[in-house]
């Protein structure tokens, strides 16, 4: 794809660094402040990303919307810009029936719709990040991040693909920094943390340290995890699978986003 202008909603911690890329690529990359938080305002200008207002200014300018927002935001964040025309990516952590509801919207009003899922951290060097595409126009939209620190990777021509891709990661990754986190609180609350730590030292010497992170980044990031593992669970029970895995987890992240003891 020929240098573009692309309409970033919202430039949260991944979405704003996904923008500097595609600035640093030579794309023209725009975003709405209206509404917008003082530090995503910050964010926005550090990435270098040009305020357009509105979002409805940013659909009208934009050959391309990128949308990197919380999971539960995904529909609401597509209904904003219905009828827009243009190539709408969605790089939510959502279900692939969540993705095609999004398709849906966007397709009512004209446009194309691009599945996406980003695994990895935000993109500042190479080999950390890989963004997974599918639906008709992911060639094009993975076009955008040719020689770029963003690795690119089309799955198919179905919008869903990417996001159960994405859907089958997390449910590892989350899913389990999830239960080591409920395992502590129970060890705690039972007097076994120090025989348990030691034993995992013995036996598992891993599991000290990914608990330890689990923590770390559940603190910091766990709110935006409740609506992943509903995702997950609902992803799980469209296939005809247990959910509860991941409903668990979801209250596992809650509790500790509303400031329980989880840690």
């Amino acid at each position: 794809m020929a240098a573009a202008t692309v309409g970033l909603l919202h430039p949260g911690e991944m979405g704003a660094v996904v923008g500097a890329v595609l600035r640093g690529r030579g794309d023209r990359v725009v975003w709405a402040s209206e509404g917008r938080t003082a530090e995503t305002r910050e964010r926005a200008e550090e990435a270098g990303l040009e305020d357009a207002g509105s979002v409805e200014e940013v659909a009208r300018r934009s050959d391309v919307i990128l949308s990197v927002c919380p999971p539960h935001a995904a529909l609401e964040v597509a209904g904003a810009v219905a009828g827009f025309r243009g190539v709408f990516v969605d790089a939510n952590a959502i279900a692939p029936g969540t993705a095609r509801e999004v398709e849906a919207v966007i397709a009512a009003g004209g446009g194309d719709c691009v599945d996406g899922g980003i695994v990895g951290a935000p993109p500042r060097a190479a080999g950390t990040t890989r963004f997974y595409l599918s639906g008709p126009e992911a060639e094009s939209v993975a076009g955008l991040f040719t020689e770029s620190v963003v690795d690119a990777r089309v799955l198919s021509g179905e919008v869903g693909t990417a996001s159960a891709l994405k859907m089958t990661y997390a449910a590892w990754t989350k899913g389990t920094a999830a239960l080591l986190l409920a395992i502590g609180e129970l060890a705690r609350a039972e007097g076994v943390e120090p025989a348990l730590h030691e034993e995992w030292r013995i036996s598992l010497p891993d599991l000290p340290d990914r608990s330890q992170r689990a923590a770390r980044s559940a603190q910091a990031k766990g709110w935006r995890w409740v609506g992943e593992m509903e995702e997950i669970a609902a992803t799980f029970d469209a296939a005809g699978l247990p959910d509860g895995f991941h409903r668990a987890a979801a209250e596992v992240f809650r509790t500790l986003s509303a400031g329980g003891q989880a840690r």
